[in-house]
């Protein structure tokens, strides 16, 4: 067997072999003995005659196929091991020339993991946000919790801020609608800032029953490109003002939010729980970060068939959510003001990142010798088991040494970025 390679790009492969009489020979003996199992001879049981008679009875043609087959799935794992190519799925195999039991040529393509160079990434010179709590964040959460003691009732005036309005509405531009562009009994709180500008503000003035016409012009930023920096009218039915008053902040109301004696020590709580809270996103993001500025100066390539998984593993977490919701995947598209094309775009630049990502966190784990340790791997199974415990056949799949091999490498991922961490703290 003659093997040569030709890297079609940093991620693809090409490996021609040539395969001489004697790999053929050893094919077609193969393929004569697997056929034999099959054949009938008279004065014997089926696939007991010995080989050199059941040969007779075969088909040539059907000989040097089976020989054919034998010989390339026998040969390409050794021909991608000769040329030290790791392939990340089934190569695709094209016979280029077959002489029977004399030579046979054939060209194999796969993916391959590519070759990666990490950056210094013991000085990534990324800096990390300070986590701080304004005031306005505390009130915010007040605002939120006095929403579930809100006393909610029709009025007969003019909307205002603050107030809850029902309305049908529907969008246009240059006279024809647009998708997500409109709904009926839709509840909106004026001022919440849920619309683009100038909407609620739009409504503001108007009384039950009354329709009416908002002209307005969607932000350039918009995300839907077809309607960013673009006119449109929207015709508003308002069928209801709800004016909703909020209970006032003092010590009962802090008492009725749980075990607080006055405002103070509810405030003092809340910013608590939003210091951790902005604690932990600050190291998230520092994290993200340090992998992206990592990625930025390595030479890593993603392979097309780990971007192609990664971009379903995101598209199925998608319609997961959305169909928690009552939704399909094209209700969020519809939702969002995306088409399919322009969703695919974005989302495969942030699979590429992943993939890219992943491949520098693993090359870093193998470099540095970070592994997670068997009796952590232990600890956390354990930790699933008691989770899943009402689950047989999520305890089933706990045993699978695939799935025990998969939790190894996410704590041994989350072991690097720690260490990266410390490194550029």
């Amino acid at each position: 067997m003659k093997v040569t390679s030709k890297d079609l790009s940093d991620t693809k492969v090409e490996i021609k072999v040539v395969l001489d009489k004697k790999d053929l020979a050893e094919a077609r003996k193969k393929a004569v003995a697997r056929m034999s199992k099959e054949v009938k001879v008279q004065g014997f049981r089926k696939g007991k005659a010995p080989i050199e008679v059941a040969e007779k009875q075969m088909d040539p043609n059907d000989i040097n196929a089976n020989a054919l087959d034998i010989a390339i799935r026998t040969s390409v794992p050794k021909a991608f091991e000769e040329a030290k190519k790791a392939p990340l799925i089934i190569p695709n195999v094209n016979v280029t020339k077959f002489v029977p039991e004399e030579t046979a040529e054939y060209t194999a393509t796969a993916d391959i993991l590519p070759e990666i160079k990490l950056g210094d990434y013991k000085k990534l010179s990324v800096k990390r946000e300070s986590p701080k709590v304004t005031a306005k964040e505390v009130n915010d959460v007040l605002d939120n919790i006095a929403k579930a003691y809100a006393e909610k009732a029709p009025v007969k005036r003019q909307a205002k801020l603050g107030d809850e309005v029902t309305i049908d509405f529907e969008g246009k531009k240059d006279g024809v609608a647009f998708d997500g562009g409109a709904a009926k009994d839709y509840k909106l709180e004026l001022g919440s800032g849920a619309f683009i500008p100038g909407f609620e503000d739009g409504v503001v003035g108007h009384e039950s029953g009354d329709r009416f016409d908002i002209d307005l012009t969607f932000p350039k930023d918009y995300h839907n490109d077809d309607l960013a920096g673009k006119k449109a009218t929207f015709n508003v039915l308002l069928k209801q003002v709800t004016e909703i008053k909020k209970p006032e902040y003092n010590d009962d109301f802090a008492k009725k939010c749980g075990p607080f004696k006055n405002m103070d020590e509810l405030k003092a709580d809340i910013k608590k729980n939003l210091e951790a809270q902005n604690e932990y996103k600050a190291n998230e993001k520092f994290k993200d970060d340090l992998v992206r500025k990592l990625v930025e100066k390595s030479k890593v390539s993603a392979p097309e068939v780990m971007v192609k998984d990664q971009l379903r593993f995101i598209k199925d977490d998608i319609t997961r959510n959305a169909q928690a919701q009552g939704m399909t995947f094209e209700d969020y598209l519809k939702q969002t003001g995306q088409s399919e094309k322009d969703w695919e775009k974005q989302a495969t630049e942030v699979a590429e990142l992943r993939v890219k990502s992943s491949l520098c966190l693993q090359v870093l784990a193998r470099d540095e010798k970070i592994a997670a340790d068997d009796k952590d791997v232990d600890a956390k199974l354990a930790e699933l088991k008691e989770v899943y415990k009402k689950s047989p056949e999520a305890l089933k799949q706990l045993k699978d040494p695939n799935v025990r091999q998969d939790i190894k490498n996410r704590m041994t991922i989350d072991k690097t970025l720690d260490y990266l961490v410390d490194l550029n703290k």
